[in-house]
């Protein structure tokens, strides 16, 4: 007689639910340490990004979980470009005011307009948004929404998001003008009320980036939103640069 193999339980379910999760954000740590210690690692982004997903899928996450599905393309397509057309107009206003153009004034960013086309249509989509986007607002999210709610999913992707940023924005008040503007004064002190700021910053930004991605049911909101806060920074920053501080 043999015996039957004893169903899965909710408990059982979601403890390996959670494991993979575990699993997730402990990559997600080791990728952000070596993108900052390798003198070159834009490659790594792209084969992250490839490794998330198909670590998800062999998880059991379906490509709507993941916001890749293509009946919510469209959706995601409008978001994304209402989300692109409004950022555009708030760095417009921005770069065209003198009290706030100096925070478009990023040394990383002081290119000439082929080094800026390259870098916001191809480096920072492929290098940052791609695996940024996946991993957060696709795999990250996909693996909390089975076990939380919406808006715990929410707020636990945008901290972790937040947190992520620590490591970038280590050397930001060197790096950016309006940055080191605010940060004087602070003495000591400079370094970490920047790292604090930017990661409450990029927190909020990832709140709205995740709600883009609830409302849309698409991962292509959240990228747009994404893309026009990274991408259409070093184009503005291209005209702020010639229009001076």
């Amino acid at each position: 007689m043999t015996a039957c193999a004893p169903e899965p339980t909710l408990r059982g379910v979601a403890r390996r639910g959670w494991r993979a999760t575990a699993v997730v954000v402990a990559a997600l740590a080791t990728v952000n340490v070596a993108q900052h210690a390798l003198d070159d690692a834009f490659w790594l982004g792209p084969l992250a990004a490839v490794a998330l997903l198909a670590f998800a899928r062999w998880s059991g996450l379906s490509w709507s979980q993941l916001g890749l599905h293509r009946d919510r393309l469209r959706s995601g397509l409008q978001w994304g470009l209402g989300a692109i057309a409004l950022i555009g107009l708030v760095y417009l206003v921005g770069v065209c005011w003198p009290l706030t153009r100096p925070a478009f004034l990023d040394t990383r960013y002081h290119l000439g307009v082929p080094g800026a086309l390259l870098s916001a249509f191809v480096l920072i989509p492929a290098g940052t948004i791609l695996l940024e986007e996946v991993a957060f607002r696709s795999v990250l999210w996909g693996m909390l929404a089975r076990h939380a709610t919406a808006w715990r999913v929410l707020l636990v992707s945008s901290a972790l998001f937040g947190m992520w940023h620590i490591l970038p924005s280590l050397h930001l008040a060197t790096a950016n003008a309006g940055v080191a503007d605010g940060a004087r004064g602070a003495g000591p002190w400079a370094e970490a009320l920047v790292v604090v700021a930017m990661v409450g910053f990029t927190a909020l930004g990832g709140v709205v980036a995740g709600e883009l991605r609830r409302r849309s049911g698409s991962l292509l909101a959240s990228m747009g939103m994404h893309w026009a806060t990274n991408s259409l920074g070093v184009l503005f920053g291209l005209l702020a640069w010639r229009l001076g501080s």
